[in-house]
């Protein structure tokens, strides 16, 4: 008995590296198999361990393909095969607190636990991303981070906790084989201002295959419901990549939505910030060792780091005490809340990508969308995101003095838009002139049909 697999791609176009997995109603034993396909050509399959049910066997393979692809499920690897078998590397770590560093085939990314000592090369995520391909690092110096998680917790209603700088996670390996790699990070986040927020636990599983131009992740957080921007939020997190290219350049110079992108441009939050840093710095009579540092740090406002605005007011560093915070961070809020709702700042309608440098603060706050693009226009590099539910905002930064772009699932305000437990797709390349179209393959993946074979007839 042997099992043909037949893939079918209800999108047009060619898929490079798709994983695909697929189930046969019979326990196998080996970790690698081969696969054949009629026309002669090897196919390396991995056994899935995790959740794996009884009386099956489930693989996981990527194809290259268009339209359809058919294979055979062989036999299982030799141990001399298996040791030579092409796939996914594990490499020494660039930082103190990598988890792994692993050549996908397609990247060059590490995944590290943070340390929580409360900065910007303290996170927790991808610290280090580099595309194999054109070898350009999106994150040089591990101060930045792909994948952390913000809102409701980086708010000021909740005193600016930081998960992925306040926070060190356990991380678990749940699959680790040529093909593919599943890791989940869990921990607490620390407590802030708000008591509905206390003592709140997360997870984020992470997903690698073979050469595969895309990875993805999903986020758990326990139940929570509050109020941030005078709105209430339930179980909907703040979602945050960053990317980096040193002062004066810029990795992604412009953003788009599918379809038009509808858009208001500034951060009336940010300057209200700021603004509230200047008075606290001339004005407080706080008498700590803490607030006697960071008023020394800032005394060149200008070119003081943008981290040390927002960690003045951070209920984890304890610079001011717990009444002078709430009460300059509930200055901020109401002035903040005020602005936003304001006409001054009209909602836009662009079919075209936006240019987010050359708008007020380098900030856009797009609407509602499941598929967004970051792209740069001279190169053609992109990343593009698929959400399985659409994120109700989204907070998108270009900042060419700081080399600094971000995209995240939130509105004005750090308000929270993206549902707890969503599925992301992140696929990075030179994507930018059919971005549309790997958005489109992100959504809908290949389908899988298995049938028992005997004798060379599918039954």
């Amino acid at each position: 008995m042997s099992y043909l697999i037949t893939v079918t791609d209800p999108q047009p176009g060619r898929r490079d590296y798709e994983p695909v997995i697929f189930s046969v109603p019979e326990t196998l034993t080996g970790d690698l198999w081969w696969a054949v396909t009629p026309e002669g050509q090897r196919i390396l399959c991995q056994q899935l361990r995790h959740d794996a049910a009884d009386g099956e066997s489930r693989f996981i393979a990527t194809v290259s393909m268009e339209g359809e692809l058919r294979f055979t499920l062989e036999r299982p690897c030799s141990d001399a095969e298996a040791r030579e078998a092409q796939g996914i590397r594990q490499l020494a770590g660039k930082e103190a607190d990598c988890f792994t560093r692993l050549d996908t085939g397609a990247f060059d990314l590490e995944l590290c636990r943070g340390t929580a000592q409360g900065v910007g090369a303290a996170k927790w995520g991808i610290r280090h991303f580099r595309h194999l391909e054109d070898q350009v690092e999106l994150l040089p110096s591990g101060n930045n981070a792909i994948g952390g998680f913000y809102g409701p917790f980086f708010t000021p209603e909740n005193g600016l906790i930081n998960p992925p700088e306040h926070t060190i996670v356990e991380i678990d390996t749940l699959e680790q084989g040529p093909v593919f790699h599943h890791y989940r990070m869990h921990g607490v986040i620390p407590d802030g201002l708000l008591p509905e927020l206390r003592g709140k636990h997360f997870s984020i599983d992470w997903k690698f295959s073979w050469r595969t131009p895309w990875f993805q992740r999903r986020y758990q957080v326990d139940d929570f419901q509050t109020v941030i921007n005078g709105r209430s939020v339930t179980n909907k997190i703040t979602v945050g990549d960053e990317f980096e290219s040193g002062p004066g350049k810029l990795l992604f110079d412009r953003f788009a939505a599918y379809g038009d992108t509808r858009y208001r441009a500034g951060d009336p939050y940010a300057e209200e910030l700021v603004a509230m840093v200047a008075d606290t710095v001339a004005n407080s009579a706080s008498q700590s060792a803490k607030f006697a540092e960071f008023r020394e740090q800032l005394a060149d406002m200008a070119s003081a780091h943008w981290d040390l605005y927002w960690r003045m007011f951070s209920a984890w560093e304890k610079v001011l005490d717990e009444e002078e915070l709430r009460e300059r961070l509930g200055r901020v809020r109401a002035h903040a809340h005020v602005r936003a709702d304001l006409n001054d700042r009209p909602w836009l309608l662009c079919a075209s990508p936006v240019e987010v440098c050359a708008v007020p603060h380098e900030t856009i706050f797009p609407g509602p969308a499941s598929k967004t693009v970051e792209y740069d226009s001279a190169s053609g590099r992109a990343m593009v995101w698929w959400t399985s539910q659409p994120s109700g905002a989204f907070q998108i930064v270009q900042r060419r003095q700081s080399g600094w772009v971000n995209w995240g699932s939130n509105g004005e305000n750090e308000c929270p838009e993206l549902p707890v437990g969503v599925e992301i797709k992140t696929a990075y390349g030179p994507f930018a002139g059919r971005w549309t179209q790997i958005a489109d393959g992100l959504e809908t993946p290949p389908q899988v049909a298995v049938s028992r074979q005997r004798g060379g007839n599918a039954q």
